[in-house]
């Protein structure tokens, strides 16, 4: 089945060439071929089936008609050896612990900024950064990100980089979960030749972390109450809300369920109010206070950050986390690590070309059709252009859009991505994956095992975002013991 697939040009995680598998990878290898096409073919429909029928769905909000669709899956997993792990997990580390010194500094004290490591108007410009709104908040352990989401991709020599930092809301945890609960239900065989690192216990750890969170001024400090604030069934990852409030047991809530009461938050319940002392808000920024941001916000509590500044209530991820992680600061993660930690990054960025500089301007004028564009502010693979794909019109249309606000776009390098086995249609053929890890902080940092593989099973195609069109795929890290037998 996978003697036409073809190899050359990208690096592939699974395949060395197109006869032989990666050391890691031979055991799985072996077992697929035992396969025949009619039973990977009725397996692939089980899963697709069993996705649906627990309601595993996102929202693609420019599709006219259904808007729900299930989370494409592909049953060929990505497979870490324990050593390439204990890179990833040490670079993931740092960065993330970096970026919170980051977000720590620059609502206070701002050193970064006096000391000239970013230019000030990277920060001061950026639309994410609330000053005014977040700057003095005493964080619990002085952590602003409770959950990170960071991309990683592979180039064509298989070196990690970093592709993108999401600390705002990053969402698909949900379904690191599910692609393994599916994966072992459709695909037992697989899991009886490898050691894998579990997912069990990941659940207690981003548990116990939130509950750390506890505000200085708690009613009670040893049993605080948590709950997660969610938009509504109408926002694209309300199945990862209600997967996460359910495995962490805590409410899940809506902003009509809350109200402050003396800058203190309550949840309405059926016995009366119960005092809420940890918010995991799954809402944006701009909509989350009423009365400090969007007054026309529905979703958001009235109140809510007076009661955050008078440490009643506990708010993560931190309000402004967006400074952190738009597409322009992301360029300067290294020095922040260098600044902060003392250290080298070990885990490196894509070059990235700032279009404010009027020269650097004219050189990616110059150059679309090979270059990668991003609207800074943008996400979910939306507003953005990959040149050696587009059109003459879509070029021409970046174009004005740079001319017209190029501080709002950045350029990269086209990577060429790595690329892994799809089974779809009945057939393997190559897709580009990337893989986000989730780090999970509260007074150290904490990184899941394996993460979320999003594969572009659009053939050719080099965006992974579900609402693109993309896939997921499980995400294996082997026990040290099976890396390589």
């Amino acid at each position: 089945m996978l003697q036409n697939y073809q190899t050359s040009t990208f690096y592939d995680e699974m395949m060395e060439n197109a006869k032989k598998a990666r050391p890691h990878y031979e055991k799985f290898h072996q077992i697929l071929h035992q396969m025949t096409k009619e039973e990977l073919h009725e397996k692939h429909e089980t899963a697709q089936l069993s996705f649906l029928r627990q309601g595993i769905t996102f929202t693609v909000y420019h599709e006219e008609g259904g808007t729900e669709r299930t989370m494409p899956f592909d049953l060929v997993p990505i497979i870490i050896p324990d050593d390439q792990w204990k890179d990833i997990e040490a670079g993931i580390k740092q960065r993330v612990k970096a970026l919170n010194y980051f977000l720590e500094d620059v609502y206070n004290g701002q050193k970064i900024l006096k000391d000239n490591i970013i230019p000030r108007e990277f920060v001061e410009q950026n639309q994410y950064y609330y000053e005014e709104q977040a700057a003095g908040i005493v964080m619990p352990h002085k952590n602003h990100i409770f959950l990170a989401g960071i991309d990683l991709i592979r180039d064509d020599n298989g070196v990690y980089r970093v592709l993108e930092d999401n600390l705002r809301n990053p969402s698909g945890l949900s379904y690191v979960f599910q692609n393994r609960f599916v994966m072992r239900k459709v695909f037992p065989e697989f899991f009886f030749e490898h050691a894998i690192k579990t997912l069990e216990h990941q659940m207690l750890h981003l548990h116990s972390a939130l509950l750390s969170h506890i505000p200085a001024n708690a009613k009670e400090q040893d049993n605080p109450t948590a709950v997660l604030l969610t938009p509504g069934m109408y926002n694209s990852a309300y199945y990862d809300h209600v997967f996460l409030a359910q495995q962490m047991g805590i409410e899940l809530v809506e902003g009509q369920d809350l109200l402050v009461k003396g800058d203190v938050v309550y949840m309405k319940t059926m016995r009366g109010l119960q005092r809420v002392d940890i918010i995991y808000r799954r809402i944006d920024d701009d909509f989350i206070d009423p009365k400090e941001f969007r007054e026309d916000s529905a979703l958001g509590v009235a109140g809510l950050m007076k009661a955050v500044r008078k440490e009643n209530v506990a708010l993560v991820n931190g309000v402004g986390n967006g400074v952190a992680d738009d597409k322009a600061i992301y360029a300067f993660v290294p020095d922040m690590i260098r600044y902060y930690l003392g250290e080298e990054p070990l885990l490196p960025n894509v070059d990235t070309y700032f279009l404010s500089d009027p020269e650097v301007r004219k050189d990616v004028l110059s150059r679309l059709p090979e270059l990668v564009v991003k609207n800074v502010g943008a996400s979910g693979g939306y507003d953005m252009l990959i040149g050696p794909q587009a059109t003459e019109e879509e070029i021409e249309l970046f174009k004005q859009k740079i001319e017209e606000t190029p501080e709002q776009y950045i350029a990269q390098p086209t990577i060429q991505l790595s690329r892994a086995p799809a089974f779809q249609k009945e057939r393997f053929y190559p897709c580009h994956v990337d893989l986000r890890v989730y780090a999970i902080g509260s007074d150290h940092v904490h990184v899941m095992p394996g993460g979320l593989s999003r594969v572009a099973l659009k053939e050719g195609s080099l965006v992974v975002n579900s609402s693109q069109g993309g896939g997921g795929k499980d995400t294996w890290v082997l026990k040290e013991s099976d890396q390589y037998a």
